[in-house]
C-alpha cells in the first residue's frame, strides 16, 4: 500500500503571482489534484494512503496524517494559506517523522536482524516550493539543514531521518510573472539547482524545474510513474574492471578495463523493484540482506546503520549457482548506468557476485550473499538474494539429496557445523523453513539464538512501547490549529555592543525631531525586560517584528510609517498598536459578534433596587427587561396550553370548542359579585346589557387587566351595530395571535361569546314583540 505524502510550502513567498494571474500556492493546490486524477487511472491506487504536511511549526505541520481519511486531506488542502517562513528543514523532518510513527511498533525495520526487502512500507514525498532561500527566526539559510534532534524514540539507530522505502521528490515552481516572448522547449524537465535538489538524490529521488504549466503537467505523469514498490540500494564496485569482451563475444585479457577511472556504473543508488504477490497482494521474500556488523551477545547496544544499505560487487565472472526446491528472492533493478553497462556486456551466462562488508566474522568483505545477473532476454538486470555464504552452502545440500540420500555422514556433518560458523545468526531462522521446505528439517536444533544481547532485545522493546505513546500523541494533535500570539516577543539580544539609545546619532536625531533628548530613553536598558511581551489591541492582528522593512507590503508601507511616527513621539504610557481608524476597521463576519465585545468590558454595577426584573443585556436594545423574571398567573399557563386553540378570523364558531371553552372558565370562575363596569353601547340601553363581559376572577385578575387596560378601554368605546364590534373583536385577536399573546386572546373570545349571545337575545326579543303586535 504505497503512502504519498504532500509537503506543501505555505511560506509567504507562495503569494506570488505567475503570468495567469494564479498564485504559487493556488498551483501547487490544482498540481495535487490533478495528480490524485492521474494516479487514479491505475487500479493499484486504491490502496493508496495520502497524507498533507505544511511548513508551520510542528505539530501544527500535519494537516492530514494516518487516521485522517480522503475528504479530510481534500478539505485541508483547499483551505491552505501562505503565510510565514520556509522552514524546509523542519517541514522534511517532520514529514520523515511521520512516515517512520509506526515502523518501531511494527518491527518493519528488524534493527540487528537484517534488512528484508519484503517488509516495506513504500513512499513517496513530494514537496511543491518555489525555491526561495530557506529562512527561519534565526536568519536566512544558504544550506539545507534537517534537524538532529527527533521527538520520535529510536531515531538514533539509523543515522539519516529517511528510511530505504522513502523517496522524496521536489517540484521548483519557476514560472515566471509575464508571459514569455520565446518558445517553449520541449523534452525532458531538468533538475532545479535549488538546495533541496541534493536532499531529493541522497533519498532516490530527484527534482523538477518547472518553468511553463506544460511541463508541470509532465512532471506529475513522470511521478505518476515513479509510484512503484521498492527500496533504494547502493551498488559500488569492489575490486578491478571486468575484461573488456571482444567482437567475438569472448573476453580479451589484452583490453582490459582501467581500474582506477572512476565511471558511473562503479557506484550507482538506486531502486530495486519489489514486486508484491499476484495472489495476496503483499511481497514475500525468504532471505535478508546482512547487516554490515556481526551480532555478538556482548554488544550492549546497536551500532546505527545507514538508511540504504551499501551492497559491493565483484565484477569477477561466475557461475550463477541454483539448486532444485531451494527458495530464493529475485529483485529487478532500476535503469541505471550500472545496468546499461551489465547490458551491454551480452553475457546473460555469468554473474556477479555481491558482498555487505564486514557482515562477516572472520572476514571484512564478508561472504555473498547473492549475485546481479542480466536477464536471458537481455531486456533488465536481476538482483538474486540467496543464504549467505552460498558458494558453500549449495554444495553441500546437493550432496545431501543426491549422494547422502538424506542420511548425512560425519564428514558432512564437520563441513556443515563449520558453514554454520560463517554464518550470522540472524539466518539460521530462515534457512531452518527453507530446509523444512526441501524435506529436511532437523539439519538445524529448535534452540535459534538470535545473536543479540538481553540489553539490545529489551531496549527494543521499550523503544516500541515509547513509540506507541509518542504514535497517540502525534496523532491527537493532527488537525489542531496554532495558538493565536497574545503579543510581541521581545527577545534579548546580548552582546558587548553599544545600545541604540546611547548612540550619539540615534540622540541628536531624536533632539532634531522632538526638540530635547528625553532622559527615559538615555537610561533604557534592555536587559531588565527580557522576556516581556508587548501587548496588542486587535487580538487578531498578527506579530510584526519589525526587524526588515521589505517584511512590509507596498500597501501598508504608509500606515506603517504612521504608526511608527504615533509611537515615537507620543508620551503615552501605552505603545500604540494601530492608529483610530483601524479600531474601527472589523470583518463583515465579526460586526454582529457583541459578546466578544461585552467580555471586554469592564463588569457592571450591582442594581440599585434587587427586586427590579433583571435586564438583559442585547445587542440594540440594552434597557429590554427579562420577561422571566415578571409575575406570571398559572392559571394563564393552563388556560394558554395546547388543549387552547386559538380562533383565527373567519373561522367558523364551532359549538364544540365554545363549550369546551365555558367548562374551562367555570372551573376558573369562583361566585362573586361583578365589577362595576358599565357600558352604554351607542350611549342606549341599560348597564346589564353591555356587550364587554366581565372579567373572569382569576388568581390575579388586576395584574392582566393592568398590562392590557389600554386595549379594553378602546374597546370599550367602540359605537356601531354588533357586527362592526365584532369585527374589531376579531381584528384584535387576529393581532394578538401575531404577537403570541395567548391570555390577552382568552379574554377576547370571552368577547366574542358575549357579542353572539347578546345579539341571539335581541333576535329572540324582536320576534317576541313581532308576534305580540
Amino acid at each position: 500500500m504505497p503512502i504519498l505524502l504532500f509537503l506543501i510550502d505555505t511560506s509567504a513567498s507562495m503569494n506570488q503571482r505567475t503570468d495567469l494571474g494564479t498564485s504559487y500556492l493556488d498551483i501547487a493546490k490544482g498540481a495535487v489534484e490533478l495528480f490524485l486524477k492521474l494516479r487514479a487511472r491505475d487500479p493499484a491506487s486504491r490502496g493508496d494512503r495520502y497524507m498533507l504536511v505544511t511548513y508551520d511549526e510542528p505539530p501544527y505541520c500535519i494537516k492530514a496524517g494516518w487516521k485522517e481519511n480522503h475528504a479530510t486531506f481534500m478539505s485541508e488542502l483547499k483551505n491552505l494559506q501562505a503565510s510565514g517562513l520556509t522552514t524546509l528543514g523542519q517541514a522534511l523532518r517532520s514529514s520523515f517523522d511521520l512516515l517512520n510513527l509506526n515502523r518501531l511498533i511494527s518491527g518493519i525495520d528488524n534493527y540487528g536482524q537484517g534488512r528484508n526487502p519484503f517488509f516495506l512500507e513504500p513512499s513517496i514525498l513530494i514537496t511543491i516550493t518555489d525555491g526561495n532561500k530557506l529562512t527561519s527566526t534565526a536568519g536566512v539559510q544558504e544550506e539545507l539543514h534537517l534537524p538532529l534532534n527527533s521527538p520520535l524514540p529510536g531515531s538514533e539507530l539509523t543515522k539519516e531521518p529517511f528510511r530505504w522505502d522513502q523517496r522524496l521528490f521536489a517540484l521548483v515552481l519557476r514560472l515566471p510573472g509575464l508571459a514569455s516572448t520565446e518558445p517553449e522547449q520541449l523534452g525532458s524537465v531538468p533538475t532545479d539547482e535549488s538546495a533541496i535538489t541534493q536532499m531529493c538524490e541522497v533519498t532516490g529521488g530527484r527534482s523538477y524545474c518547472v518553468r511553463t504549466q506544460r511541463m508541470l503537467n509532465q512532471c506529475l505523469e513522470s511521478l505518476v510513474q515513479k509510484v512503484q514498490s521498492g527500496v533504494v540500494i547502493n551498488f559500488e564496485k569492489t575490486g578491478p574492471d571486468p575484461l573488456l569482451t571482444g567482437e567475438d563475444g569472448l573476453t580479451d585479457s589484452s583490453r582490459s578495463g582501467n581500474s582506477f577511472a572512476a565511471q558511473p556504473w562503479h557506484s550507482c543508488h538506486k531502486l530495486i523493484y519489489v514486486r508484491p504477490n499476484s495472489k495476496t497482494g503483499v511481497p514475500v521474500g525468504h532471505w535478508p540482506i546482512p547487516e554490515s556488523f556481526w551480532p555478538d551477545q556482548n554488544l550492549p547496544s546497536l551500532p546505527p546503520r545507514t538508511s540504504h544499505p551499501i551492497v559491493r560487487f565483484s565484477c569477477i565472472d561466475c557461475e550463477p549457482m541454483v539448486i532444485d526446491k531451494l527458495p530464493f528472492d529475485k529483485y529487478e533493478l532500476e535503469p541505471s548506468p550500472l545496468t546499461q553497462y551489465i547490458l551491454e556486456r551480452k553475457s546473460p551466462h555469468t554473474c556477479w557476485q555481491v558482498f555487505v562488508t564486514s557482515s562477516g566474522k572472520y572476514n571484512e568483505l564478508g561472504y555473498p550473499f547473492g549475485y546481479l545477473k542480466a536477464s536471458t532476454t537481455l531486456t533488465c538486470v536481476n538482483l538474486f538474494v540467496m543464504p549467505y555464504n552460498y558458494p558453500v552452502l549449495l554444495p553441500l545440500l546437493d550432496d545431501l539429496f543426491k549422494v547422502h540420500k538424506l542420511k548425512p555422514n560425519l564428514k558432512w556433518r564437520q563441513a556443515f557445523d563449520s558453514y554454520l560458523k560463517t554464518l550470522p545468526p540472524y539466518y539460521l531462522l530462515p534457512l531452518k523453513k527453507a530446509l523444512r521446505m526441501m524435506g529436511a528439517p532437523n539439519l538445524i536444533s529448535d534452540n535459534l539464538d538470535c545473536g543479540l544481547s538481553y540489553s539490545v532485545i529489551s531496549y527494543l522493546k521499550k523503544l516500541s512501547q515509547q513509540t506507541k505513546l509518542e504514535s497517540e500523541r502525534i496523532l491527537a494533535s493532527v488537525g489542531k490549529k496554532p495558538p493565536q500570539e497574545t503579543g510581541i516577543k521581545v527577545k534579548n539580544h546580548s552582546g558587548g555592543g553599544v545600545f541604540l539609545t546611547h548612540s550619539k546619532n540615534f540622540r541628536k536625531l531624536l533632539k532634531e525631531i522632538i526638540g530635547e533628548t528625553s532622559p527615559r530613553l538615555t537610561e533604557l536598558n534592555t536587559k531588565e525586560f527580557a522576556g516581556f511581551q508587548i501587548g496588542l489591541l486587535n487580538k487578531d492582528l498578527k506579530p510584526q517584528t519589525y526587524k526588515n522593512a521589505y517584511d512590509i507590503s507596498r500597501r501598508g508601507l504608509l500606515d506603517q510609517l504612521t504608526r511608527m511616527r504615533s509611537n515615537l513621539l507620543k508620551t503615552h504610557k501605552f505603545i500604540v498598536g494601530q492608529d483610530e481608524d483601524s479600531l474601527h476597521s472589523v470583518p463583515v463576519a465579526q460586526m454582529g459578534n457583541y459578546q466578544e465585545y461585552l467580555k471586554t468590558l469592564a463588569s457592571p454595577l450591582r442594581e440599585i433596587d434587587p427586586d427590579q426584573p433583571k435586564r438583559l443585556h442585547t445587542f440594540g436594545n440594552p434597557f429590554k427587561q427579562d420577561k422571566k423574571g415578571m409575575m406570571i398567573d398559572e392559571a394563564d399557563e393552563f388556560v394558554a396550553g395546547p388543549q387552547n386553540k386559538v380562533k383565527r378570523p373567519g373561522e367558523p364558531n364551532s359549538p364544540l370548542s365554545s363549550k369546551r371553552r365555558r367548562s374551562m372558565s367555570l372551573l376558573l370562575r369562583k361566585p362573586q359579585t361583578p365589577p362595576t363596569v358599565t357600558n352604554h353601547v351607542g350611549g342606549k340601553g341599560p348597564p346589564s346589557a353591555s356587550w364587554f363581559p366581565s372579567y373572569p376572577n382569576l388568581i390575579k385578575p388586576t395584574l392582566v387587566y393592568t398590562e392590557y387596560e389600554r386595549i379594553f378601554i378602546l374597546l370599550e368605546g367602540v359605537q356601531g351595530p354588533l357586527a362592526v364590534k365584532k369585527q374589531f373583536v376579531e381584528f384584535t385577536i387576529k393581532e394578538a395571535a401575531r404577537f403570541k399573546r395567548r391570555v390577552l386572546i382568552q379574554y377576547l373570545e370571552k368577547v366574542l361569546e358575549k357579542i353572539d349571545s347578546h345579539h341571539l337575545l335581541n333576535n329572540i326579543n324582536h320576534i317576541n314583540s313581532r308576534s305580540s303586535s
